[in-house]
C-alpha cells in the first residue's frame, strides 16, 4: 500500500499532503487503474494499493457543440483528460448515498469522474424530455447516444 489518497473533491494527498504539482498528477493519473473496488497505481516495476474516497477523477469543465442529435458533449477532467460521452463513455445518474443524485462519467476502464455540480446543471440545461406510457425519461445526446439523467411518472407531478 501507498500512502495516498483522492477525496471525495478530486484532491489527491500524498502522506497527508495536498499534490500541488499538476505534472505529478497528471502522471499518477496516467498509472491509475481499478481493480474490483480497489485502485493501484501500476507502473512496469510496482503495483501500489491507493485509496480512493468517491471517483478518482472530477469532470470539471463541459464543452457543447452541434445540437440535437449531433451534439457533442466534450468535458476535461481535474487532472486535464479529456473525454467526449458516447457509446464508450458513457454518462449515468447513480442515486447518492444522501438521495442527491451521482453524476458520473466513464473516463477509461473501469475508472470514472464524479461529474462536478456546475457541470451537471448544465447538463439538466441541455436535456431533453422523452415521454414513454407511465414515466418520462430526461436525458442528454452526445455523438448519437441517449445518456439518461433521471425519469419521473405523473404521479410524481401530482404528488400523489
Amino acid at each position: 500500500d501507498m500512502d495516498m489518497r483522492i477525496a471525495a473533491d478530486g484532491t489527491w494527498y500524498h502522506q497527508g499532503s495536498p499534490l500541488g504539482r499538476i505534472a505529478m498528477l497528471r502522471l499518477f493519473a496516467s498509472v491509475l487503474k481499478r481493480e474490483g473496488d480497489e485502485y493501484f497505481l501500476v507502473t512496469p516495476v510496482e503495483k501500489l494499493r491507493i485509496k480512493v474516497d468517491d471517483c478518482p477523477f472530477i469532470a470539471t469543465q463541459l464543452e457543447v457543440s452541434g445540437s440535437g442529435s449531433t451534439q457533442v458533449l466534450h468535458f476535461i477532467t481535474n487532472t486535464g483528460e479529456s473525454v467526449i460521452a458516447n457509446a464508450e463513455h458513457a454518462i449515468r445518474v447513480d442515486p447518492g448515498d444522501n438521495g442527491e443524485p451521482h453524476p458520473l462519467l466513464h473516463v477509461r476502464s473501469n475508472l470514472w469522474a464524479l461529474i462536478h455540480r456546475n457541470v451537471f446543471y448544465r447538463l439538466v440545461d441541455l436535456a431533453e424530455h422523452r415521454p414513454g406510457v407511465d414515466t418520462t425519461v430526461t436525458g442528454v445526446m452526445s455523438e448519437g447516444e441517449f445518456f439518461p439523467l433521471g425519469s419521473y411518472t405523473r404521479s410524481d407531478l401530482s404528488g400523489t
